[in-house]
């Protein structure tokens, strides 16, 4: 275990002081101020022992004898087993050899809290570095899972317009067809029925126009009657109708009249025949798809965007898409959709960006790559790993406000960027930050940690 810099570590509590919020008082023994109202999670079960003496390293006082003095001058001494009263392993065991800590509601110290050091020498003694953020104002890519589907736009399922019994079937699956290409005959007793209504409505009318001219001719010599002639008309028109209907129904299976029962489906669109449902012979209603259509020279890629990225991706960003399946090809293409929903599941929200495919080779269900190419945006800042700590479920920075003086931020972090990481908000670019050292200015906010409040800490 290193014990140097706990040495200066120790030596660093022993010369902080504070700069009082109100809340801090002052040992009437030893002058060392006690901090109220800032709270810390305890470490991780296992987390940092010392393995021979079973507390926490960064506070075993048998490898750092000058850490003693700090507990004594608190009053916090168990001079039988020379260790802190509060967390003696022997006296304490239920405790894991930690300082006792109090919980936050989110298990770290609110945004904003300050370390004051007493003299810059207490900085020095405390091996504090700091160094100013960088700034990135490239635009950036954004790496996301995408899977291939269908363009719903040259998708089709075809359904018979007319009850019937499948005669043949005119195409295997994966077959090519152009547009109106025969896929299926279909005997029908609706189109019987249809025909025959055709062909009856068809005599009526012929009867009711010979009636009407008979009537009319009757009536001009004074022999007829005019209700004779309305009778006539009345004929014409009700047969006029059964032709309407009878051809409209006949229209859909595209028979314009004949005496087959027999109607052809033919294709919409051209396209790949994706699925034929049923064989010759097989009663088919108009609620069954006998048939799927698609047309893959577009497909889509309907990408995976995490939610905490939604507000870096919008419409019409342009998107590359890469397969392992495919290697050294580039599908290229702009997103037209993001859909209104988060999935529960995973979080996500789909994106969709069409992307042509004229040789075929992207397939639905095929997973790939997309990288979404990302707007300039204003400056980011970019800080060294070694500045970012974790409280409890918070990422942390700190910023050096003046040479002994530090403030905490609480941190959105970005991608990794080597031995960087991108800070999405919190830290401004040219901002200086601890990154050696910032592990103490952590502890010394966590009430009951390393000093236990030795230095002033302002919430």
């Amino acid at each position: 275990m290193v014990r140097a810099p706990l040495a200066a570590l120790a030596i660093a509590l022993l010369l902080i002081s504070g700069c009082g919020d109100g809340d801090a008082t002052t040992s009437a023994d030893h002058g060392a101020p006690k901090v109220s109202g800032v709270a810390a999670p305890s470490a991780p079960a296992g987390a940092g022992l010392c393995a021979e003496h079973g507390v926490l390293e960064a506070v075993c006082t048998k490898c750092n004898p000058k850490l003693a003095a700090i507990f004594k001058a608190k009053g916090d001494w168990c001079a039988e087993h020379g260790f802190p009263e509060s967390f003696c392993p022997t006296c304490h065991p239920e405790r894991g050899g930690r300082p006792a800590a109090d919980m936050a509601a989110d298990d770290a110290p609110p945004n904003g809290t300050k370390v004051q050091f007493r003299s810059r020498e207490a900085v020095t003694a405390a091996d504090i570095a700091s160094q100013p953020a960088l700034a990135v104002t490239e635009a950036g890519t954004l790496d996301v899972l995408a899977t291939i589907a269908y363009d719903v736009t040259r998708h089709v399922a075809i359904n018979p317009p007319l009850p019937g019994v499948v005669r043949a079937l005119l195409v295997a699956e994966g077959a090519s067809v152009a547009k109106d290409a025969a896929l299926a005959t279909i005997d029908s007793a609706e189109v019987a029925a249809e025909l025959s209504r055709l062909v009856s409505a068809r005599s009526r009318l012929q009867f009711g126009e010979a009636a009407r001219t008979r009537a009319r001719s009757l009536l001009d010599t004074g022999m007829g009657t005019k209700r004779d002639l309305l009778e006539a008309e009345r004929e014409i028109a009700e047969a006029n109708a059964d032709i309407a209907a009878a051809t409209g129904a006949l229209g859909l299976v595209g028979i314009e009249g004949g005496a087959s029962s027999a109607y052809t489906l033919r294709a919409p669109i051209a396209g790949t025949v994706l699925h034929l449902a049923g064989a010759a012979g097989r009663m088919v209603g108009t609620g069954d798809v006998l048939c799927e259509l698609v047309d893959p020279s577009s497909m889509w890629a309907e990408l995976e965007i995490p939610e905490a990225e939604l507000g870096r991706v919008a419409k019409e960003l342009d998107v590359v898409v890469t397969a392992e399946a495919l290697p050294g090809r580039e599908f290229r293409g702009r997103i037209d959709t993001i859909l209104p929903e988060v999935d529960p599941r995973t979080r996500t929200v789909k994106a969709r960006v069409r992307l042509a495919n004229p040789d075929g080779v992207l397939r639905a269900h095929m997973y790939v790559r997309a990288r979404i190419v990302l707007p300039r945006s204003s400056a980011r800042a970019l800080v060294p790993l070694d500045a970012l700590q974790r409280a409890g479920t918070a990422q942390l920075v700190f910023v050096r406000l003046a040479p002994d003086r530090y403030e905490l931020r609480r941190v959105q972090v970005g991608a990794r960027r080597g031995t960087l990481v991108e800070i999405l908000h919190g830290v401004q670019p040219g901002e200086p930050v601890a990154t050696r050292g910032s592990f103490l200015l952590k502890t010394e906010t966590l009430k009951g940690s390393i000093g236990a409040g030795c230095c002033d800490v302002e919430p």
